[in-house]
């Protein structure tokens, strides 16, 4: 029986770290295939604008600047398939990936999947992301200038976002669900000695209130007593966590108590030959311009990683 025939590598999720990933390894000439999953790009698929990543002058629309990156990488010949991964099994070599009941395998794989931004599900959310609502203050602050902002949220990164928007906004309030606060001491603290926020602790969004032309305020209930009040908004950061897209991996590779991969020597999982970039691995920075970074050196290592097994 002949042996399958292994890509030199396979790439699972795109957005920056895919995308960026891809162009490295296709310039390389190792010919990589990605599954971009039927949501392809990620994250910024749901930004509206972005003007902190490099070379785009005058800023860009998220789905434009992924657009811009897949066009590049498949130019350069990525081989890219809009579709998701089932499973994978690790415990030999080569890797076996399987999508929609057919088998792929691959000497090497990069895994980009992301995390996917928690969301309350309050009502008319959906209608308002990306019209207001946002998940990420430091891609989306300085488009609330001088407006009233509210964050959703009550541990440390609801109360950092909090800070970090005080430099844009006219008044910032916390909104939390609970009476008690997850932050820590120094955060809270901080949070709640600075002039321009307000915290509303017992409070949870019930609806979303605004049209087309964007975001207008929020329907707060209290859910000791069912009562409801309105706030007004322009702008609303939504910080309760995120969750990385890491099901399909679970006992294949070593994960955080939160899901998300960790790095053995550079970009390298637990498993020899498994490469891990962007949101999917980072917990602090989760920046487009980051994850593209870290997509370059996972692809820089898979080619290293190559040059060594077959020098053996």
């Amino acid at each position: 029986m002949s042996e399958p025939t292994a890509r030199r590598t396979i790439i699972i999720g795109s957005g920056p770290a895919g995308y960026t990933a891809g162009l490295y390894t296709a310039r390389a000439s190792l010919e990589p295939l990605m599954f971009a999953g039927y949501a392809s790009g990620g994250q910024l698929m749901l930004t509206s604008d972005v003007e902190n990543f490099p070379g785009y002058p005058n800023g860009v629309t998220g789905p434009e600047m992924m657009i811009d990156m897949r066009e590049q990488a498949e130019k350069f010949g990525l081989e890219v398939l809009d579709k998701d991964v089932d499973s994978v099994n690790l415990s030999e070599h080569p890797f076996r990936v399987t999508v929609e009941g057919e088998v792929h395998y691959a000497e090497t794989l990069i895994i980009s999947t992301g995390a996917e931004a928690l969301w309350l599900g309050a009502e008319n959310e959906d209608l308002q992301k990306g019209r207001g609502i946002s998940t990420c203050a430091t891609c989306d602050g300085a488009f609330f200038r001088d407006q009233k902002i509210i964050v959703v949220g009550g541990g440390d990164s609801a109360m950092e976002e909090a800070l970090f928007l005080t430099r844009f906004a006219s008044k910032v309030t916390i909104i939390h669900r609970r009476e008690g606060f997850r932050a820590s001491k120094i955060m809270f603290t901080r949070a709640s000695q600075h002039e321009k926020i307000d915290i509303l602790s017992s409070r949870q969004v019930k609806r979303w209130l605004g049209d087309d032309s964007g975001l207008k305020g929020a329907v707060l209930m209290d859910p000791r007593d069912g009562s409801e009040h309105e706030i007004d908004c322009t702008g609303a950061f939504i910080a309760i966590g995120h969750r990385p897209m890491t099901a399909f991996l679970e006992g294949q590779v070593d994960l955080d108590e939160e899901g998300y991969i960790l790095h053995t020597k550079n970009t390298m999982t637990s498993v020899p030959g498994v490469f891990a970039a962007g949101d999917v691995v980072d917990t602090r920075y989760k920046q487009a311009i980051t994850a593209a970074g870290m997509g370059c050196m996972a692809a820089i290592d898979v080619e290293r990683w190559l040059e060594n097994l077959h020098a053996a």
